[in-house]
């Protein structure tokens, strides 16, 4: 039963919605000699139209290893994908190189089933800084 008041029957008011989630970043992290990376560059557009409320951005850590830091030079294998929300890491691991594999990863990490428990890593500060510096482009973004 309701509470009551002296004008008549308390109404519970809904839950408030819970807050947005902040959005999905999605970078790649390749090199420009790596002929996987050149392969992979079309899917990965591919992708990032797909989903219009990511922020898609390849980034080659050769040119950008300063910002990224010294843990950038530690990727051996490529395409080396980062999937950030806001500033934490959900995943960043090699991938292959493929729009499917791509695509159920984003589906993953809007889902909530990429929760980052196990990534360890330096980058996601300065790849999330990377990427911010490039919003407001359309598409796939190559950092300069």
């Amino acid at each position: 039963m309701a509470p009551h008041t002296r004008s008549g029957t308390l109404k519970t008011m809904p839950a408030a919605p819970p807050p947005h989630p902040e959005p999905l970043t999605v970078a790649c992290l390749c090199a420009g000699w790596c002929v996987a990376c050149q392969g992979y560059a079309a899917p990965f557009a591919q992708v990032a139209r797909t989903y219009p409320d990511a922020h898609f951005v390849w980034i080659d850590i050769e040119d950008h290893s300063d910002a990224l830091g010294d843990e950038a030079l530690d990727i051996e294998n490529f395409p080396t994908v980062m999937v950030l929300q806001g500033r934490r890491a959900l995943f960043l691991g090699t991938v292959m190189p493929h729009a499917g594999t791509l695509e159920r990863m984003v589906q993953a990490a809007q889902a909530g089933s990429l929760d980052g428990a196990t990534v360890r890593t330096a980058m996601a500060g300065p790849v999330a800084d990377l990427a911010a510096t490039l919003r407001g482009v359309q598409g796939v973004v190559t950092a300069p």
